[in-house]
């Protein structure tokens, strides 16, 4: 099918605020509202793509939004083409840094675009990418948060029952060290030894602190542990990564693929989670993809569900899919899950589509 060329007409944002089911807390915040900003990208053939952004902190939205809509602008009238718009829309932010809000912006820009793209010759993201439709595996990390570990096991079945999941994520970094240890037990005795067990820790831990406490889970038959420590400490992953029989996992911080490059050659992970508003949207994503596959390393998504599940559909070294609900509120007919697998619809793009009145409802001013 010959590709209908697009125009870039112009950048919408909007700023709309979640109530999560499950509110989040670990050992360095507790979240019980998800912002996120839509992004609209319209093209002068009347090809919407969508795309959306966690920025985590509400208040970000008030730099991100205007920084989308100063990206529309500047692009105005260009062809629609991946790498051309993801690399000038880089440089065009090159005097404020690669990192941050710059690169989360051009994250949330370029997975439009690849949507739109995909959407213009009426293909799933995908089947677009050369790769084809089928089911993804995954795992819930709607919960498990950092509660009493004999608060857990009740939940720990409804995170599993939800969607048939063989996988789960449980946090850790209580004040005790014997209480991340208790409840990991208190989960592993009710979903038994073939569940997948992810312990997080989110960067909450010295140096010290993270060598005593994943020593005391080592043994605990743990699928991965995700950062013990700050995300930039290449130099300590790597020591914890050769100490732990665990595999150690990181990369939802790494900002573009040159990073992600960078701690694979330092040896400071075993496992590699990229999140998507931070390696650089898809194209990101498919350039880490290449450095993963090349070193052999499994990588895994963070959070955005639903544009992950078309990627690892064309990522060598696909390993799981984070799932979270977060986005479901506002979103028309949000993917399902059955048998611990993300079913990707066999929709054009990446087959998310607003439900307006949802996202009215939880718009938000600055």
């Amino acid at each position: 099918m010959q590709p209908q060329q697009l125009t870039i007409k112009s950048v919408r944002a909007r700023p709309v605020v979640i109530k999560l089911r499950r509110p989040i807390k670990i050992r360095i915040a507790t979240i019980t509202d998800w912002p996120l900003v839509l992004i609209d990208l319209i093209t002068e053939e009347g090809v919407i793509g969508r795309s959306y952004v966690g920025p985590y902190a509400a208040k970000s939205m008030r730099y991100l939004v205007p920084m989308l809509e100063d990206l529309g602008g500047a692009l105005k009238g260009r062809r629609l083409a991946p790498f051309d718009v993801y690399d000038s829309a880089r440089k065009s932010l090159h005097f404020v840094g690669y990192e941050g809000l710059s690169m989360i912006a051009v994250s949330g820009l370029d997975m439009a675009v690849w949507d739109a793209m995909a959407k213009a010759v009426g293909q799933p993201l995908c089947v677009y990418l050369g790769g084809t439709l089928a089911p993804v595996k995954a795992y819930n990390s709607n919960g498990l948060w950092l509660h009493e570990p004999e608060a857990l096991p009740e939940e720990a079945i409804k995170l599993r029952d939800e969607g048939g999941f063989a996988g789960l994520k449980i946090r850790q970094g209580r004040e005790h060290p014997r209480d991340d240890v208790k409840a990991i037990e208190a989960v592993r005795r009710v979903v038994g030894d073939d569940m997948h067990l992810m312990a997080d820790f989110n960067q909450g831990l010295s140096y010290s602190d993270a060598l005593e406490r994943c020593r005391a889970i080592d043994g605990l038959g743990l699928t991965w542990i995700e950062e013990p420590i700050v995300y930039d400490n290449y130099e300590g992953c790597a020591r914890l990564t050769a100490e732990m029989k665990t595999p150690i996992q990181i990369g939802e911080n790494f900002y573009g693929p040159r990073e992600m490059h960078k701690a694979l050659q330092a040896n400071a992970c075993d496992y590699v989670m990229p999140d998507f508003m931070r390696i650089g949207g898809v194209t990101g994503w498919l350039r880490a993809a290449a450095i993963a596959g090349a070193a052999g390393v499994p990588m895994s998504s963070h959070l955005y569900p639903e544009v992950a599940a078309h990627v690892l559909r064309v990522t060598e070294t696909a390993h799981w899919l984070e799932w979270q609900e977060w986005s479901d509120p506002i979103l028309q007919q949000p993917y399902k899950v059955r048998d611990g697998m993300l079913h990707i619809p066999d929709a054009p793009g990446v087959g998310i589509e607003w439900d307006e009145d949802a996202v009215a409802a939880r718009l938000v001013t600055f």
